[in-house]
């Protein structure tokens, strides 16, 4: 049996019973595909169902506000994704009747969508012949066919999608075959793999060349830009505080936090800090020191290591126009942020 059949045969009798695989309605694929991004299923499950539970079709998506789009995705990270998904809906709405696009160079005009969630969605809710490549993907075929240029490249990429193109030719239902190299690739063919209860080692190069563990080869990693958060929490007598929305694209970008200087190293003073003392001058904000208390957490994203320090003040000043504690939770921040207000709030 040829490996593109062989792997569908093994898809049907192992693949997972994931709520998105229940019909191939178009919204929920893209929708799973969005979310799975970045996410392990696990997690994603439990998002999906309640994104789902909330916006059950384009239009109900569509004529929501961002902020409700936001709150639902809370917890997940990389928000412009979510941004992108409204957007989209929207446009969908707007420009083809609320119909779901039914072909790749159709749905890939989609704002947020790329290549691999194109390649997805058309097979497997409209049976095109398009090979989708992702990590499980570039991790299998790296190996079963010894490829040695880094998978994070494009030249590997290129010659991946190549490759995948040919074998999805050759099956009669694209998107099982496509649904079967991601399942495989997060099953058996996993970073640390499970070759004894691989159907396909006897013809797999790195197995049989004995680099497994080598395969698929990584460019080396750059070095992760690492940036200062410096947030500066003023609370009142009547436990109100100052938040602001993040408006330049960047990290969080539309999330709330508190207003924040960012710093080129380590604060050791703020209150002594330049930018602080502009900041409470132009608010009319004297500081009592005895009244200050600050936190610092590291946290860490794909490309990113931000050192948070929560600079926190009590001010016998009234905050106008400010936002009371008890409705924090109502505006979508961050995770550090979110996690430092349920300590705030305790």
């Amino acid at each position: 049996m040829s490996f593109e059949n062989q792997l569908v045969k093994w898809y049907k009798n192992n693949k997972r019973d994931l709520p998105w695989r229940k019909n191939n309605d178009p919204y929920s694929v893209w929708i799973s595909e969005v979310i799975l991004q970045q996410t392990r299923v696990v997690q994603g499950t439990k998002y999906y169902i309640e994104f789902l539970e909330k916006f059950p079709n384009i239009q109900s998506l569509a004529s929501s506000k961002e902020s409700e789009v936001l709150n639902v995705w809370k917890g997940l990270g990389y928000y412009n994704r979510a941004i992108n998904l409204h957007k989209s809906s929207q446009y969908i709405a707007r420009n083809l009747n609320g119909k779901f696009p039914k072909t790749y160079n159709e749905i890939i005009k989609l704002k947020g969508v790329g290549d691999y969630t194109a390649s997805a969605i058309s097979s497997i809710c409209f049976n095109e012949f398009n090979p989708v490549v992702d990590g499980n993907v570039l991790r299998l075929l790296s190996r079963y066919y010894g490829l040695k240029t880094p998978i994070d490249s494009l030249k590997s990429q290129r010659k991946i999608k190549e490759i995948g193109q040919k074998l999805i030719n050759k099956t009669n239902n694209p998107g099982d075959f496509n649904q079967a190299m991601m399942e495989f690739g997060a099953l058996i063919c996993t970073p640390f793999p499970d070759c004894e209860s691989c159907a396909f080692s006897s013809k797999c190069v790195a197995f049989n060349s004995n680099e497994v563990e080598k395969i698929p080869v990584k460019s080396k990693n750059k070095k992760s830009k690492e940036r200062f958060f410096n947030y500066i929490i003023f609370i009142d007598n009547k436990n109100y505080t100052m938040v602001n929305k993040r408006s330049n694209k960047d990290i969080w970008y539309k999330l709330n936090e508190f207003p924040l200087i960012e710093s080129k190293r380590d604060i050791k003073n703020i209150i002594a800090f330049p930018e602080f003392k502009k900041f409470t001058k132009s608010k009319s904000i004297v500081i009592n020191e005895e009244m200050y208390k600050k936190e610092k957490i590291k946290h860490i994203l794909s490309h990113q290591i931000l050192y948070i320090t929560f600079h926190h003040f009590s001010i016998s000043q009234d905050i106008s126009q400010g936002v009371h504690l008890s409705k924090l939770n109502k505006y979508n921040f961050p995770v550090p942020i979110t996690n430092f207000i349920n300590k705030l709030l305790i």
